[in-house]
């Protein structure tokens, strides 16, 4: 009798032996590839982290490496420095290891590491300088784009803002390696805008107190010539080591500024000073905030909100809270020789009324025409376009109400009479007429909060402080969210509310404001 198993089942054990032939083959194959990569040496690696203060940079890193010889140096300026490798010891334990040097006078480039085996290098690793943040509107492409001469100006203009807030960093870095200070303290902070207390009795500007404010502002006075916001000046004088100013990201931001009514006033206020003691301190200042006045403003006539040039909306030809404005007020009083600024030259006097002319002539071009019409102007304008452009969330590309009616103020009262403003200033006044306001009620809902609501009874006249470009409609922007909406009620549902929406300047644009000006062309035979 026949006892071996049937084909079928043969043909089952056949292929479990060979299964199981494959797997143990498999299984050694893994083993040997497995023993094989713990027998080869790991692949060298070697991890380098900066740390760059005003008293030292600071080296740290970690590495798997055993060498007999281990460099390091800095490159101060760039790639193509010749600098010699110093030898450091590396502790063998864990592979870590920290390395420090002075900071070298002007600045750093990049720092290097290797391993040597001999004179082979087997492993090397280097960190650069982070580069600043690159410009928003002030690009490469966009000066290529431009005819020759106004590249030519344009590059000048970037060459100079840099050697400025190169002079500005070097300063402050100084201060603090002189103190040893690792880092400066920011300024002390006032949330009061600074403004020059004209509505006091001249005698004031003799007095103690105006000399002791006047020291603390020249002492705020950044190496480049100009004053950042918010600073308390009640604090005293700024001691060494300290900021030019109060603002975040790693104390450049806003140093140097028109924004919140900056430079300008400071520049006032040390005029009338000087004027009223004759101090030299205060005159010196007051002349360098001028040449800073006149080395911010573009090739093209119009002055970003922060110089040296500093990425983002604040290279904008910035209308907003009136900086341009205040700019070609001053330089407007300083060529007609008003006082106090008397003690201008005839050379300074010229220089500061061909950058009035320059600004007024950017001012027309940055008017927006909309289907061949000129309208108003956006709060911001492209610096090289003139274009309206955005700026913070709540302040997105739109006609402003606000800034256009100070704006118009300024070019009615003390602008020039040429055809080309009084054509400008018509046809705005035109466009501000029809985007009145009406059958809107201010009030405050249930949380307490204020609010607009249609009311036919109304007979509150309003602007708003922004309009679309194309539609010419009321827009809000969240504050939070950056959402466009048509109604204050909806954005403020949405949003945190700290910004003024509404304005009724205009109002005397198209009332008492334009009868004056009419008035003021009657004189000069324009009507």
């Amino acid at each position: 009798m026949d006892t071996s198993p049937p084909a079928w089942q043969r043909h089952g054990m056949r292929v479990k032996a060979l299964l199981a032939g494959f797997l143990s083959l498999l299984s050694w194959s893994l083993g040997t590839i497995a023993r094989a990569q713990d027998a080869a040496p790991a692949s060298p690696t070697l991890k380098l982290t900066v740390k760059a203060d005003y008293l030292a940079l600071r080296i740290t890193g970690t590495t798997n490496i055993t060498a007999n010889a281990w460099q390091w140096r800095v490159l101060p300026g760039g790639p193509e420095d010749m600098v010699a490798w110093s030898h450091f010891d590396l502790p063998v334990a864990d592979g870590a290891f920290k390395l420090a040097t002075p900071m070298p006078a002007g600045g750093w480039y990049c720092v290097e590491v290797r391993a040597l085996d001999g004179e082979k290098v087997i492993k090397e690793a280097g960190v650069t300088r982070p580069e600043p943040a690159a410009f928003v509107h002030v690009t490469p492409d966009r000066i290529e784009s431009l005819p020759e001469s106004e590249r030519v100006a344009w590059k000048a203009y970037l060459a100079r803002s840099r050697e400025n807030e190169h002079a500005d960093h070097e300063t402050l870095a100084t201060e603090c390696r002189e103190i040893r200070a690792a880092a400066s303290k920011p300024a002390p902070t006032d949330s009061e805008r600074f403004v020059c207390p004209t509505k006091v009795a001249a005698s004031y500007f003799a007095s103690p107190e105006a000399a002791t404010l006047a020291s603390v502002i020249l002492s705020y006075q950044t190496p480049a010539g100009a004053w950042s916001k918010a600073v308390d000046y009640s604090k005293g004088a700024r001691p060494r080591g300290t900021h030019w100013t109060t603002q975040s990201e790693a104390g450049w931001h806003y140093c140097g500024t028109l924004d919140n009514y900056s430079t300008t006033e400071q520049i006032k206020f040390l005029a009338l000073v000087d004027q009223a003691t004759k101090r030299e301190d205060c005159r010196a200042g007051a002349l360098r905030g001028l040449e800073w006045l006149l080395a911010a403003q573009f090739p093209n006539g119009g002055w970003p909100q922060v110089y040296p040039l500093e990425s983002g909306y604040h290279e904008a030809i910035t209308l907003n809270d009136d900086a341009m404005l205040h700019a070609l007020d001053l330089l407007l009083a300083v060529r007609a020789g008003e006082e106090p600024f008397g003690f201008c030259d005839e050379a300074l006097r010229k220089r500061a009324g061909a950058a009035y002319e320059r600004g007024i002539q950017c001012v027309l071009a940055c008017q927006v025409q909309v289907q061949g019409k000129r309208t108003v102007w956006c709060a911001q304008h492209h610096p090289i376009t003139l274009t309206p452009v955005a700026a913070r969330l709540k302040e997105p590309v739109s006609l402003s109400g606000a800034e256009s009616a100070n704006l118009l103020k300024f070019l009615m009262r003390d602008g020039p009479t040429t055809d080309a403003v009084l054509s400008s200033v018509e046809d705005a006044i035109v466009w501000l007429d029809a985007h009145r306001i009406t059958n809107l009620r201010k009030t405050t809902n249930a949380a307490g909060k204020t609010d607009y609501v249609k009311d036919p009874a109304s007979t509150e006249v309003l602007w708003a402080r922004f309009y679309d470009v194309e539609t010419g409609e009321p827009i809000f922007a969240g504050g939070q969210d950056g959402v466009v909406y048509k109604t204050y009620h909806d954005m403020a549902e949405h949003n945190k509310v700290t910004y003024d929406y509404f304005t009724t300047k205009p109002g005397d644009i198209v009332g008492k404001e334009r009868e004056r000006w009419k008035k003021r062309l009657e004189k000069v035979g324009k009507r």
